[in-house]
């Protein structure tokens, strides 16, 4: 059965790699003055770290933004700027001051979510000049490579606080993802696991499957699954299906 624990919270379960983006969060935020103030959370697409990013910036009161391909400088200080609640200035550096003095005063974080967007755009140093004239706590999620990328700006790369590694989806995990995607149902641990087992570290893909054990319970009239009354029911695994033979 369920235990409260593995309840979600504001409908966000609280899986391993959330509580590293807040502990990572937290850690710049309460830094000496001698301390760099820049965290980065990495890790391969779908460990949940956007997830995590956004649910940490509503605990911590951080500006959240998500980069994009097609950022520029203006882009990128136009959407901290809004997230701020701030009309932009006219000029490029008036727009980086503004920022800057708003994450100053305000002692608020800052979350940029898909830094390797602004990596691929020779952007890094444009958040480097808002940490540099800010001091605030900044914490960049990325893709696997991200700290590799960042070597080539080596003033950036030495004001990293530290290097949070997302972790693979575990069994604890699928619990606690269960009742949020299969609510009012039971899940045995051997089903949990086997999608754990095949989701190659990936939270989203244990929530898709779970999402599909809930419809397939739905359609069957039940509200347990094991292994075995699972069966040989198909799962996601991210691969694409193979064409069938006729």
């Amino acid at each position: 059965m369920m235990n409260d624990n593995t309840l979600p919270v504001n409908g966000v379960a609280d899986t391993a790699n959330l509580g590293l983006c807040d502990i990572a969060l937290e850690r710049a935020l309460d830094r000496t003055g001698s301390l760099p103030g820049m965290v980065c959370m990495f890790g391969p697409s779908g460990f949940g770290k956007s997830v995590a990013a956004t649910h940490v910036a509503c605990r911590r009161r951080a500006y959240y933004v998500q980069a994009k391909s097609v950022w520029t400088k203006k882009h990128t200080l136009t959407a901290i700027l809004h997230e701020m609640g701030m009309q932009p200035a006219k000029t490029i550096p008036e727009m980086l001051d503004q920022a800057a003095a708003e994450l100053a005063v305000s002692g608020r974080p800052l979350i940029v979510d898909e830094m390797d967007h602004l990596v691929e755009k020779n952007l890094v140093e444009l958040i480097r000049d808002l940490y540099e004239t800010s001091q605030a706590a900044i914490l960049l999620i990325g893709e696997e490579q991200l700290p590799n990328k960042l070597k080539k700006w080596e003033r950036f790369h030495g004001r990293i606080l530290s290097w949070v590694p997302a972790q693979p989806v575990t069994l604890d995990d699928a619990r606690k993802l269960s009742p949020l995607y299969a609510p009012d149902m039971e899940l045995a641990d051997d089903l949990l696991q086997h999608l754990v087992d095949i989701a190659a570290g990936s939270v989203r893909r244990v929530a898709v499957n779970l999402e599909l054990i809930h419809d397939t319970a739905g359609q069957a009239g039940v509200d347990y699954f094991d292994r075995q009354s699972w069966g040989r029911r198909e799962l996601y695994t991210g691969e694409a299906p193979k064409r069938r033979l006729s």
